[in-house]
């Protein structure tokens, strides 16, 4: 009976936690969608980079991501602004930035990823991957998503705007109950 009690007393405070979290990040994901320009981002991955992600050289499998290359101002602009973004979380975060690929519909790229190396979706060392459905949902509504489908990760997806007011991108605010560094470089 003591087991059971001291489990329940002790798992209730993580599910507020998690809660607490989540608000924080839907904060942090909040001012960002404001903050992040999106006229930046479309800058950031260069053309060359951006037509050798699909193919694939029968001698070097590794072209693409040694042909990945970036405009250096608008990579650390975005980069810098991101990483700010980040310090409003009272906990550890990251704030990365997601593109969809034109041409490939149900594709994404994580373009940025920050200091602590956290994503809920992005495996390692990928150039593109397929598109979440959530990711999908931002970029098509514009609304905010949390999402906590990793135990102990929440995520909230931000849509980013151009100029234009055309939704080009969005940031994942995220974090982990508990910080693993060395889990997310693997």
């Amino acid at each position: 009976m003591k087991t059971l009690l001291l489990a329940a007393v002790l798992l209730v405070p993580l599910s507020g936690a998690e809660r607490d979290m989540a608000r924080e990040l839907n904060d942090v994901a909040r001012v960002a969608s404001v903050m992040v320009e999106g006229d930046v981002c479309q800058r950031i991955v260069t053309p060359r980079a951006l037509d050798y992600m699909f193919k694939v050289d029968p001698h070097d499998r590794w072209a693409a991501g040694d042909n990945y290359e970036v405009n250096d101002e608008a990579f650390n602009t975005m980069k810098k602004t991101l990483i700010r973004l980040s310090r409003l979380a009272p906990f550890p975060c990251d704030v990365n930035l997601w593109m969809p690929i034109a041409g490939h519909p149900d594709k994404v790229r994580v373009v940025i990823r920050n200091a602590n190396e956290l994503s809920q979706f992005w495996p390692w060392a990928a150039l593109y991957q397929d598109m979440i459905p959530q990711m999908k949902q931002v970029l098509e509504t514009g609304r905010r998503i949390t999402v906590a489908e990793k135990r102990g990760w929440v995520s909230v997806l931000a849509p980013v705007y151009n100029s234009l007011g055309d939704i080009v991108a969005l940031v994942e605010a995220v974090s982990q109950e508990r910080l693993d560094p060395q889990a997310n470089v693997k």
